[in-house]
């Protein structure tokens, strides 16, 4: 048997080093070609029975090209500054608030304009009936003082009547609280309606003083002076609440909100001693024993037939001033004072002829003011002539001191026809 070759560190036991068999053969590495040494036999690899693991070997690298002016530096990604995007955000953030700011504003502005102007209007509605209630009083007093017929003691009463609900009107208004920029407007408000309470009532009470005198001119001067108080009224209202109301308005910016009138005379004549004695007289049954002087009278001014509104002319034939025949035949008759003072209970009288008997109709004027042009109207006409030429008269009567009479009668040329 041939003997065993050593190794190549010259031991006999196989090849193995001492102690270690098989097992530490499977565990060094081997190297192919290579002579162990001393240190490959001292290193130890406790990888138990894991497999070995083999390394891929290396691609081949092929040189790289150099550009033309030397190498260049790899480009690095754009990217934002760091900080950037949420500044970006930052500003996004303030934008929108500072947005919804200004709408906030507007809208605050816009429900501030809205609350008040619905104010102003809330206010001006109120006084506008308490208004009117008071120049409805004003008319009532002015058809008591023109009535035909009354008693002392009946006018006396109504007076009286009309001076306590002018002063539920004053206590009315006293109970409203107005807009803060319209306090002493409000305040004049109710100044007036109180002064209008006080001289109904000292009116009332002037009739009263009176109603034994014998003196119509001394009389007048004394219920004059109380009506005056009433015109007073009437211009208290007007500069210091209406024209002073419409400037707060305009300073304040509050558009379409109306300031209410009211006025309880008309026309101031009605003030006058004139004016005043004659109603004395005509309520004491008293005729004046002059002519009143001055410029009295009244003239006729118009006459329309209703309701097509075709205004007749007296100089022209009855073809021209055809009127149209139906149930709602009207006459409207328009009279004016041309006098220079206020006239009582005017008497109009419109007659039509026919067979056998003419159609007349009476109405009255209860007062009318110098310069002024009152229009009255003729309804419920029985059937009147048709198509046939008849005429048609309007006659005004003359008040005392009335010189001038040509003016006071028109008759008119006219035709009936049938409605189409």
């Amino acid at each position: 048997m041939a003997n065993k070759p050593e190794s190549p560190l010259g031991r006999n036991d196989g090849g193995y080093p001492p102690g270690k068999g098989l097992e530490w053969t499977r565990l060094r590495p081997v190297r192919t070609g290579y002579p162990m040494s001393e240190y490959d036999s001292d290193i130890e690899f406790d990888f138990f029975d894991e497999p070995e693991t083999e390394e891929a070997p290396d691609r081949p690298r092929l040189p790289r090209r150099t550009p033309p002016g030397g190498p260049r530096r790899p480009r690095r990604p754009m990217r934002a500054p760091q900080g950037f995007i949420p500044m970006l955000r930052l500003a996004g953030l303030v934008a929108f608030l500072i947005l919804a700011v200004i709408v906030l504003v507007f809208l605050v502005r816009g429900c501030a304009s809205s609350s008040k102007h619905s104010s102003f209007a809330d206010y001006m509605d109120r006084v506008r009936t308490i208004a009117a209630s008071s120049t409805q009083l004003g008319r009532q007093l002015n058809t008591t003082l023109t009535a035909t017929g009354i008693k002392e003691s009946k006018l006396e009463s109504s007076i009286r009547g009309y001076a306590a609900q002018e002063q539920q009107l004053a206590d009315q208004a006293a109970a409203i609280t107005p807009p803060g920029p319209l306090h002493t407007e409000h305040d004049h408000l109710i100044e007036a309606l109180q002064l209008r309470a006080s001289a109904l009532s000292r009116l009332a009470d002037a009739f009263a003083q009176t109603a034994t005198s014998n003196n119509a001119t001394q009389a007048g001067t004394l219920l004059s002076e109380q009506t005056r108080l009433l015109v007073a009224s009437d211009v208290n209202w007007d500069f210091y609440f209406k024209d002073a109301s419409k400037r707060v308005l305009q300073n304040e910016n509050v558009t379409g909100v109306s300031v209410p009138d009211s006025t309880v005379v008309p026309n101031p004549d009605l003030a006058s001693t004139q004016a005043m004695s004659d109603i004395w007289r005509r309520l004491h049954g008293r005729v004046a024993t002059s002519t009143p002087g001055g410029k009295h009278g009244n003239a006729l001014t118009s006459v329309t037939a209703l309701p097509d509104g075709k205004k007749l002319d007296p100089h022209a034939s009855a073809a021209t001033n055809t009127i149209t025949t139906s149930t709602d035949l009207a006459f409207s008759v328009a009279v004016t004072d041309s006098g220079d003072f206020q006239e009582f209970n005017v008497k109009v009288t419109l007659t039509i002829a026919a067979t056998p008997n003419p159609i007349v109709k009476t109405k009255i004027i209860p007062v009318i003011n110098a310069g002024e042009t009152k229009t009255i109207t003729f309804t419920d006409f029985r059937s009147p002539p048709i198509a046939q030429p008849t005429t048609l008269k309007v006659d005004v009567q003359p008040v005392p001191g009335e010189t001038n009479r040509t003016n006071n009668t028109a008759q008119y040329n006219v035709f009936f026809s049938l409605g189409g």
